[in-house]
């Protein structure tokens, strides 16, 4: 009796081992999947208003400029295991704050390696050329306005940035950032800008995004909810789930 109780006693030990060493595989795959395939985030900021909002859960193209190496972006710089790819011009982006790479910023590609990036009035000259906007009525953008821009002077245009084709927001009345001195983008660094433009701490502040700091490119919104902690109120958003980001 005593050695059937012991065999038993060796079964369930031998189950729960291999039950572990399954969930820790398991476990460790998703980690692999996430730091190489696909990420979410969430947006906790105003900045790319009115293409995302706060509280959108989003999902980022971790291989959309070339496979890395699981994990070798977490602490260094990232280790290709193809040959690195490059954004272009309208990209939604996630990268690394190269003041501080512990923090991740979201921001739209505006001028690539080599590019001359010059900014007039609120309106960008890309190599000379003006960027394409037209303004568009305010209506169906206020409809849902984050509660921190409903006491602005807000302006919306449709801007068309490479083959991107998104909206824009300006604060009529901010006057911080009107004018950005004519500058080329180094070699491998980026020009990022956030669409809330008068609401975005970007490249016109800060400097360039080098690549070996960007996650991946951001291409859907996959749920939006605000929850109501401190001043805000609760939100759901069912329209913006499973919506793209051009």
């Amino acid at each position: 009796m005593d050695e059937i109780v012991t065999e038993v006693n060796v079964l369930k030990k031998r189950f729960w081992t291999k039950k572990k060493f399954l969930f820790l595989l398991l476990f460790l795959l998703f980690l692999m999947f996430r730091s190489i395939v696909l990420e979410p985030f969430r947006i906790p900021t105003g900045s790319m208003t009115p293409t995302l909002k706060i509280g959108d859960f989003i999902i980022v193209n971790k291989m959309a400029y070339g496979l890395k190496l699981p994990f070798s972006d977490f602490y260094s710089d990232p280790i290709y295991i193809t040959k690195p790819g490059n954004p272009q011009r309208g990209d939604v982006i996630v990268f690394k704050f190269p003041q501080d790479p512990k923090i991740n910023y979201i921001k739209r590609v505006v001028g690539l390696p080599g590019d001359k990036i010059e900014i007039k009035k609120k309106v960008i000259y890309i190599n000379g050329k003006k960027v394409k906007t037209t303004k568009v009525p305010s209506k169906e953008f206020l409809v849902d306005i984050d509660e921190k821009y409903k006491n602005q002077n807000l302006s919306f245009y449709k801007s068309q940035i490479g083959k991107h084709l998104h909206f824009i927001q300006q604060d009529e009345d901010n006057y911080l950032k009107v004018d950005y001195r004519k500058k080329q983008v180094p070699k491998g660094n980026y020009f990022v800008m956030g669409d809330n433009r008068d609401g975005s701490y970007d490249s016109r502040f800060w400097g360039f995004v080098p690549h070996k700091y960007i996650k991946g490119k951001a291409f859907l919104v996959w749920f939006s909810m605000v929850l109501p902690f401190g001043n805000k109120k609760f939100k759901f958003r069912p329209q913006r789930i499973f919506s793209p980001i051009k």
